[in-house]
């Protein structure tokens, strides 16, 4: 028994010496201005795929395997990161009230928004690829229902991390303007 405790507290020490570089992704800002179709919006939190939505940050090898880098780890939970990036843009965007799941305002939101991506990764030839689905719903508001489809791709200055996270912040970015554009005009 005092040898299983023993080799249990080795264990611990030993994660707790593992790596806590963090990463966080860019900020990057819109120049696009849009009059909103609604009031306010609603964004449920980004469904990722499981590569995406551990800490690890994740990239396409040369094999066209997906390999992730242990040594350095997202600075956030990146559906929470992702969704929290969206919200930002789009408020900006559109100058209207836009708030995450659940939603924080005492009025109901006219319209809500469920983003589902289906690939989020740097890819080997040198660019960031976020491709996927966003769904807008009107509850009780005269907005029409839509499903999307979005494929972006955004060129990387090169492999490294920072590389990634800038390129996954443009790709992002454009994803909220694509669905600022369905809400707005």
């Amino acid at each position: 028994m005092l040898k299983h405790l023993i080799l249990c507290g080795f264990a611990g020490l030993a994660a707790c010496s593992a790596p806590l570089e963090r990463l966080a992704m860019t900020s990057v800002q819109s120049a696009l201005e849009l009059r909103p179709l609604v009031s306010s919006v609603m964004v449920r939190e980004v469904t990722l795929p499981t590569y995406a939505a551990a800490e690890e940050i994740a990239f396409e090898g040369p094999n066209g395997l997906i390999a992730s880098n242990d040594d350095i780890l997202w600075a956030d939970d990146p559906a929470r990161s992702i969704t929290i990036a969206i919200i930002r843009n789009m408020t900006d965007i559109l100058n209207t009230d836009v708030g995450p799941d659940p939603w924080p305002f005492v009025e109901l939101p006219d319209v809500a928004v469920d983003i589902q991506i289906e690939r989020i990764l740097a890819r080997a030839d040198g660019t960031f690829q976020l491709t996927g689905q966003f769904f807008v719903g009107g509850d009780g508001t005269p907005f029409r229902n839509s499903a999307n489809d979005f494929s972006i791709s955004t060129p990387m200055a090169d492999q490294s991390l920072s590389s990634i996270a800038t390129a996954q912040a443009n790709a992002v970015l454009e994803l909220s303007e694509q669905i600022s554009k369905t809400l707005g005009r």
